[in-house]
């Protein structure tokens, strides 16, 4: 048996642990490496999503956050401008993850079971991941961070798509969405939920989510080096930030302190300019319209602060970025890992702060939770220690016991400049930034990349990266073939060829197929169309002077989504209302 095989059927052992006998055997098949790869040449690849952010939040995308570490890896690499996610959380891990349509792994919504075959909100059985895939072919796998892809997220209950039955080898995150920064729901190392202070491996005097995802992905690379380092790995980094709540350390948010006391609009101008000046967007563009109006508003003070603390949220993850390149260039691997940073949808409009909220307590007023005392929910009532949560004012956001979004003006702003939030599947929704860096394959160098892609080309690319291969078959059911394209080519500068691009969440629609977009609001909101080349802004509708061209795609629409499992839409028969 010659060294490459040796390797693979070392790498079936760990592999026949964790899958069901039908998954080992096409890990087994996908363990056949091709002809002239080899383990040690092959890159890392470190897969980085952020959570409910816009397109002009990073530096390095016309914004005024201080993201030094995710500017200096776009100035070394890539950066694409019209890169495609699916407008919300869940859906878009899975199809990140399986490099399929959502609704065809069976999330099109999210974790609730609606007992439909692509509403499921459970991973399906005719889907794999990327770590799995990687692992069959010799990659050690890494998880840190948001799981958020099962409907089954109790301590003591079904783990079979839990990140370790997916394909990790390590994982040290959570396994639902959205939580507090200081005590996070569901907080798992491996199989077993912890807390933060029962945690055995990692111990911090003040301990911050963003930062625990952060300093565990760097552990889980010192870690690999030490151990495994004759194998190439796979990580997924999955944060929580910048979704609300509006949690930061005060020393983070110090730093953007009367940073946006000018309002939405000015913030949102500064924005717009520099992204032209970037050549991120078309001068001729013009910009959607401005939610919100800062002279109406009452409690200036409260209103800029929720913006000074998402900006620290911000600041928190591109610091602890840093430090994870810092492992990759102690180890000496930063030359040949594929790092790919995005986000999972755009900026978030949704709104949950109240008023006559009472000022907090001197003394905690709710019993505390003791060291061992889980956290299972999104929304706790308490912090850790006793003090009832704060949703709104008078009280400033960013401590352990506040809870609040930032609201639709500054959601607005960071979806500069873009129509529409998370949900929706107008540009505003669905844009996300895209950095791609390896110094030892990429020789653009800072340039920008306007071939448009979408989540489901992060699958095809890792496999064709790693030499890997994609299984025909897994536990007896077929898997479904992947949806995506290699990202490969358009690093050098070539077309993406494919037919179209496709979305729905919640009744919301659209297709992007060459320059022409049709897009729908909700499912009984009528077709628009939009020339992407012109006013990729989508804020010139051409329906009514195409309407043969709205015909054909719409049926091209109708089409894709009787095969990929979205219909019946919306089956809980709700409408999104703005």
């Amino acid at each position: 048996m010659d060294v490459k095989r040796a390797i693979a059927a070392l790498s079936m052992v760990v592999t026949c642990t964790l899958l069901p006998c039908g998954r080992a055997k096409a890990a087994q098949e996908s363990a056949r490496l091709p002809e002239g790869s080899s383990i040690t040449g092959r890159p890392n690849i470190i897969v980085i999503l952020s959570d409910d952010m816009g397109f002009s939040d990073l530096g390095c995308y016309g914004g005024e956050i201080q993201t030094p570490n995710l500017d200096r890896l776009a100035a070394g690499g890539l950066r694409f401008t019209q890169f495609y996610n699916t407008a919300r959380c869940c859906p878009t891990r899975a199809s990140l993850l399986t490099g399929l349509y959502p609704h065809q792994a069976g999330i099109g919504h999210m974790t609730g079971d609606d007992k439909l075959e692509g509403y499921r909100g459970d991973l399906n059985d005719r889907s794999v991941t990327i770590a799995e895939v990687l692992r069959s072919a010799g990659y050690s796998t890494y998880m840190a961070g948001k799981w958020h892809v099962t409907k089954y997220a109790k301590p003591d209950g079904d783990k079979h798509n839990w990140p370790l039955q997916r394909g990790f080898d390590r994982f040290y995150g959570t396994i639902i969405g959205g939580g507090s920064y200081y005590d996070p729901g569901t907080l798992t190392r491996d199989n077993a939920m912890i807390t933060p202070l029962n945690d055995p491996e990692y111990k911090t005097p003040e301990f911050y989510y963003t930062n625990a995802i952060s300093d565990n992905a760097a552990k889980f690379i010192r870690d690999h080096l030490e151990k495994s380092a004759a194998k190439p790995f796979f990580m997924y980094v999955a944060y929580t930030a910048a979704h609300w709540p509006m949690h930061a350390l005060e020393k983070d948010t110090a730093k953007y302190k009367g940073k946006y006391d000018c309002g939405y609009a000015e913030v949102r101008r500064r924005r717009f300019e520099r992204m032209k000046d970037l050549g991120l967007i078309d001068r001729k563009w013009d910009l959607s319209p401005l939610a919100g109006e800062w002279d109406r508003v009452e409690n200036k003070a409260w209103e800029a602060r929720c913006m000074e603390v998402y900006a620290a949220m911000v600041d928190a993850m591109d610091q602890g970025i840093g430090r994870i390149v810092l492992e990759l260039e102690k180890g000496g691997q930063l030359e040949n890992t594929l790092i790919l940073f995005l986000q999972d949808n755009g900026g978030c409009a949704e709104s949950m702060w109240r008023t006559g909220n009472h000022p907090r307590p001197e003394k905690p007023t709710l019993e505390p939770l003791g060291p061992d005392a889980l956290q299972l929910v999104v929304t706790p009532d308490r912090s850790r220690d006793g003090y009832p949560m704060l949703m709104g004012p008078p009280e400033l956001p960013g401590p352990r016991d506040t809870y609040v979004t930032y609201g639709k003006s500054w959601a607005n702003v960071s979806n500069t400049p873009f129509r529409e939030y998370k949900h929706w599947v107008h540009e505003g929704g669905v844009s996300t930034p895209l950095i791609a860096h390896w110094p030892k394959r990429l020789r653009r160098k800072g340039e920008l990349e306007h071939t448009p892609g979408h989540l489901i080309d992060i699958m095809a690319t890792c496999v064709e990266v790693a030499g890997a291969t994609y299984p025909s078959e897994a536990g007896g059911k077929a898997i479904q073939p992947m949806e995506g394209r290699s990202l490969l080519g358009a690093f050098d500068g070539k077309a993406i060829a494919r037919d179209a691009l496709y979305w729905e969440h919640e009744g919301n629609r659209a297709i992007r197929a060459g320059k022409w977009k049709l897009v729908a609001r909700g499912k009984k909101g009528a077709w628009e169309l939009h020339d992407m080349e012109a006013d990729r802004t989508e804020m010139h509708d051409l329906a009514a002077r195409f309407p043969d061209l709205v015909k054909e795609l719409a049926a091209k629409w109708e089409k894709w989504a009787e095969r990929a499992n979205v219909l019946p839409l919306t089956p809980w028969e709700k409408e999104k209302e703005k």
